[in-house]
């Protein structure tokens, strides 16, 4: 069982020269301003006052991305199990059914043209749809053939306001040079797989994508072995033919020009001069993963139109960060801590995956380490 206790809501800003010293302290975040929220616990979690959390889903192997169809229905990938199920029902799923199994490793989602979009470790297939279907009537179409094996296996696709298909594939290393130019980078492809070519390269690990007001926005893992705090963590606002950076380059101050990486310097710093930064950052390590923007109409207006990021948390870290999900202004780059309490000095209590909102105003959250979806509701 997951243990209450509060952690202070706080803001993570963009690093400055104070954050950088909070962090080299363990810190993870900055003081909010007084006007927000006052936290309050729900269910062992640290949330702002006034939301509440409850379980909505359980009882699955390691449950990751999810995708909402046009009646409701919540589509989940299941990595563990080579599964996608549909949990159907108001406040908490009334019932949980396998839509398709014998998958290679399920984790991206989408829908589009009647279809349901599964990005396979190893591949994109699609399986034939119709809102209210709740298990696939064929077999699933072969569409791209993904790069497997190497340090990062998880796959993720959405469809852009262009009806075009984007596909992300993290690196095979910590830091290298890929001899497959699908890794470690975003590629578009027609709905039907065919044209494919780079869109955005130079991300490590862009595990969560999402459009939002005509633009793709992507969470990356940045590389280790550089110590507790190099480099930050970062988000990315991206478009074609756009560098950002990896493997010679990473961020240190967002929207700044980037930073040579010196350990891999096969290249010199003048190839920075050419990459893109990313625009909000938050502490090293914390290993951002699924994305939404929020866009239901029952938060209140300071969370509208964010993007909520949930952080999968470190593995490498002296002292632990991530385990929570955090809120990220996609115009100023601030960031703030939303949802807390994963995590509890060196005990974790839970690793926090993927986020989507439903159609009455909350939003769910996948957690892969307890097997739960968890809803988020906000009351008056």
């Amino acid at each position: 069982m997951i243990q209450k206790f509060s952690l202070t809501l706080a803001f993570t800003l963009a690093l400055t020269a104070s954050a950088c010293a909070q962090q080299a302290q363990g810190s993870d975040a900055v003081k909010a301003p007084a006007q927000m929220p006052s936290p309050t616990t729900s269910s062992g979690f640290t949330v702002p006052q006034g939301f509440v959390v409850s379980t909505y889903a359980e009882g699955f192997s390691r449950p990751r991305f999810m995708v909402v169809s046009e009646n409701g229905d919540v589509f989940l990938s299941d990595t563990g199990d080579g599964k996608v199920y549909v949990l159907r029902g108001n406040g908490k799923a009334e019932s949980k059914s396998v839509f398709a199994d014998g998958l290679n490793q399920p984790h991206g989602l989408a829908f589009h043209g009647g279809y349901l979009y599964v990005a396979n470790t190893d591949s994109v297939v699609r399986f034939a749809y119709k809102p209210g279907d709740k298990k696939a009537s064929k077999s699933p179409e072969k569409l791209v053939t993904l790069p497997s094996g190497g340090g990062h296996s998880t796959r993720t696709v959405v469809f852009g306001p262009d009806n075009k298909m984007y596909v992300a594939s993290g690196s095979s290393c910590n830091v290298c040079e890929e001899t497959n130019d699908k890794r470690a980078a975003v590629w578009v492809y027609d709905a039907d797989g065919k044209n494919g070519k780079p869109y955005s390269t130079g991300l490590r690990n862009a595990v969560g994508l999402a459009w939002f007001e005509d633009t793709l926005y992507a969470t990356n893992n940045g590389r280790d072995q550089l110590g507790d705090n190099i480099p930050p963590e970062g988000f990315y606002k991206l478009a074609a033919g756009r560098d950002f950076g990896w493997p010679y380059c990473y961020t240190t101050d967002a929207g700044q020009p980037q930073v040579w990486d010196k350990d891999f310097g096969k290249k010199n710093a003048d190839v920075c001069k050419s990459t893109t930064p990313a625009f909000a950052l938050t502490t090293a390590h914390s290993a951002p993963l699924g994305l939404d923007f929020y866009t239901g109409k029952t938060f209140p207006t300071a969370y509208q139109n964010q993007m909520f990021v949930a952080l999968h948390g470190s593995w490498n870290r002296s002292e632990k960060s991530g385990y929570k999900v955090i809120m990220v202004d996609p115009n100023s780059g601030k960031v703030q801590d939303f949802m807390t309490g994963f995590v509890s000095g060196s005990r974790t209590q839970g690793r926090p995956v993927d986020l989507v909102t439903l159609p009455d105003g909350s939003m769910l959250l996948t957690d892969d380490d307890n097997a739960k979806v968890y809803r988020i509701s906000y009351q008056k």
